[in-house]
């Protein structure tokens, strides 16, 4: 498999803690810039033709509830823990939310259980 892309997608325009756990576990991490990011992740993971979406908020919704009804992505949103999101992913979804996390481990853990599901 080709490397595995995720679109990051941070309310506040953060997220590089969480991209660079992409990178550590292989990946290409694409952080969305500035305030609101999380809203054009749907835009940005289809122009980067991206496997997975990481939206954050206080929520930890709104983004991922827009790329799923705009684009058609599988989301699951609302989420708190890193386990949440890997069992999304082992559920076979592509674009998770989660409240504030941006942690590297989240971002090594979602990758590392993508390629674990899909071949990699």
């Amino acid at each position: 498999m080709s490397q595995i892309t995720v679109v990051i997608g941070d309310r506040l325009g953060k997220g590089q803690k969480v991209a660079a756990g992409v990178e550590q576990a292989s990946g290409r991490a694409v952080v969305i810039p500035g305030m609101a990011a999380d809203m054009k992740l749907g835009d940005v993971m289809k122009a980067e033709n991206a496997q997975l979406g990481i939206s954050f908020c206080g929520s930890g919704g709104a983004g991922a509830i827009t790329a799923q009804t705009k684009h058609g992505y599988k989301a699951r949103y609302g989420m708190r823990s890193i386990e949440e999101g890997v069992t999304a992913i082992e559920e076979g979804y592509n674009v998770l939310g989660f409240g504030f996390m941006d942690k590297e481990e989240l971002g090594q853990r979602l990758v590392a259980a993508y390629l674990k599901k899909h071949g990699g």
